[in-house]
């Protein structure tokens, strides 16, 4: 089930009213490291191999999104996804050029016809994980979930501009899968195109419950979970940041392959009062709702 062009999530790019207040949160308390600095940006790292999984930049108001950024198979998949783009409906925002952050490498910046900006890269900098994995540090991202008010025609983009299939499908969500794990972008069926959330992979299930109580000591408890998903199979834990921001920890992600077979709707419902496998966690909270659908794209330059 592997995109020919595209092999996983690299990072998110977002804005933040404070660049200051949300270093000493992602490092202290979230546990990334940082990456590098520059005019009023911050590059967050986690103990992988991906040069930084979040970059913020200072700017007054609701964050908004920047930009997803996906990482490509190779550098001729950057000019087939910009074709592609086209085919697709989609817009080409800026061609293959020199990178602009420090990671570095080529990039391609596309966006939907909905207004998603999508950079592809190649060649960027990596490094080596950090050995031994620390306990309690997220390794990578596992995925960005995008809200978008006709999913059809967004999943269909994402399969026609980025090579990705649909892994499974339940009432609220398309799950679009790229590589081995089981999801690597995922669109809530909602009426609007926000971003949903961002998930941070850590190394055990125990670094995710950790991780909730780390939240909770420091007044930002827990806003769905702790639980298992039914489609990934992946533990999970939801909080809002300072800025109203949606994060996720999550662990042990599925790892699936072309024998795969896709999930409809029907084969992923839950009992009354239980919304994912261990039915022990909270339901999600108005405060969760709210946020999903507060962080939207910046407008086209």
């Amino acid at each position: 089930m592997k995109s020919p062009w595209i092999c996983g999530l690299r990072s998110v790019a977002l804005t933040v009213p404070d660049l200051a207040a949300a270093e000493t949160f992602y490092t202290a308390t979230w546990r990334l490291s940082v990456a590098a600095r520059s005019a009023g940006v911050l590059y967050l790292r986690g103990s992988g191999s991906d040069h930084h999984l979040l970059a913020l930049h200072a700017a007054p108001g609701t964050p908004q999104i920047l930009k997803v950024t996906l990482r490509a198979r190779s550098r001729a998949a950057l000019d087939a996804v910009a074709q592609a783009t086209q085919d697709a409906g989609g817009v080409v925002e800026r061609a293959v050029a020199a990178a602009e952050d420090p990671s570095g490498g080529e990039t391609l910046v596309i966006r939907d016809a909905d207004g998603r900006r999508i950079e592809i890269v190649h060649g960027d900098a990596q490094r080596p994980a950090d050995a031994p994995v620390p306990a309690d540090q997220p390794l990578r991202l596992a995925h960005a979930v995008l809200n978008s008010h006709r999913v059809e025609h967004t999943r269909v983009f994402f399969e026609q501009a980025l090579g990705f299939v649909l892994a499974d499908r339940t009432r609220i969500m398309a799950f679009m899968n790229c590589d081995a794990d089981h999801h690597t972008v995922a669109l809530g069926d909602t009426d609007n195109d926000a971003l949903n959330h961002i998930a941070f992979l850590m190394p055990t299930l125990d670094a995710v419950m950790r991780g909730g109580g780390r939240l909770k000591d420091a007044g930002l408890p827990p806003q769905w979970g702790p639980g298992r998903h039914g489609p990934g199979h992946n533990a999970f834990n939801y909080f809002v940041d300072p800025f109203g921001i949606v994060i996720e920890y999550t662990a042990e992600v599925e790892q699936i392959d072309d024998h795969y077979r896709v999930g409809a709707p029907g084969d992923w419902t839950w009992p009354p009062g239980r919304i994912d496998q261990w039915g022990i966690g909270q339901m999600p909270t108005d405060h969760l709702k709210q946020a999903q659908r507060r962080v939207l794209f910046t407008a086209a330059t």
